[in-house]
């Protein structure tokens, strides 16, 4: 009897959903508060100084959180390498001890002594793939893309400023601040919930419980600045 194939469903790309997540929360998230702090403080007719403000901040934000990811992911790779480097000294300094540590592991996953024993001969008798196996299954770590760096960079920057540029874009059509802030709430809280809803569904299997609590980060960021710039002015 002919059986559907089996089609195994994973999401792969965890490293470019966690870039636009950081720059996306804080791209959506900081400038909402910025504009509606300022908006608490300046008189009606200030929209092109929440718009220059605003601007100012999206471009310097997308380049430190760019940075900052570009830094990171750097810092990643030189630990990978580091690692790599250290396990290659030890399985020619203490191979014995190496030796012990593959059979543990393999034991772990319910390999018998006797099936650990040749398992781990094999894999031994290849430094490489030696080294391979114990970066993978004891320390944990992948060798990262080369190109990382730069994309995590381009990503997390691309995103703060799409972020950033949704509370700002109803100040450049409104007639006044308090009408500017009208429509940069409503279209934020609009945009923070749709991006929890995606970001829930590549990443959790509650993707409204994720909406709502983004928007409730961003909505409760954007009102204490607001509540502060009210109250100091």
């Amino acid at each position: 009897m002919p059986q559907t194939p089996h089609i195994e469903k994973h999401f792969t790309s965890s490293e470019m959903v966690r870039d636009i997540v950081i720059g996306m929360s804080d791209g959506l998230t900081v400038p909402f508060a910025l504009a509606a702090g300022l908006s608490g403080a300046v008189s009606a007719s200030g929209n092109n100084l929440i718009i220059t403000a605003g601007l100012a901040e999206v471009a310097a934000g997308s380049i430190a959180m760019g940075l900052g990811g570009f830094l990171a992911a750097k810092t990643d790779a030189e630990h990978f390498v580091a690692e790599r480097q250290r396990e290659y000294e030890e399985i020619k300094e203490i191979p014995e001890k190496e030796i012990a540590e593959v059979a543990d592991i393999l034991k772990e996953y319910g390999l018998t002594d006797e099936m650990a024993d040749s398992v781990t001969k094999s894999i031994c008798a290849d430094e490489k793939r030696w080294v391979d196996f114990m970066m993978r299954f004891e320390l944990g770590l992948e060798e990262p893309d080369p190109r990382r760096a730069g994309q995590s960079a381009l990503t997390i920057a691309l995103s703060y400023i799409a972020g950033g540029m949704v509370p700002l874009a109803p100040y450049f059509f409104a007639k006044s601040v308090h009408e500017g802030l009208f429509g940069s709430i409503v279209l934020t809280l609009v945009a923070l919930f749709v991006f929890g809803y995606i970001k829930g569904r590549f990443t959790t299997t509650h993707p409204f419980r994720s909406a709502w609590q983004t928007v409730l980060v961003g909505g409760l960021a954007a009102a204490a600045a607001f509540g502060i710039a009210k109250w100091l002015g």
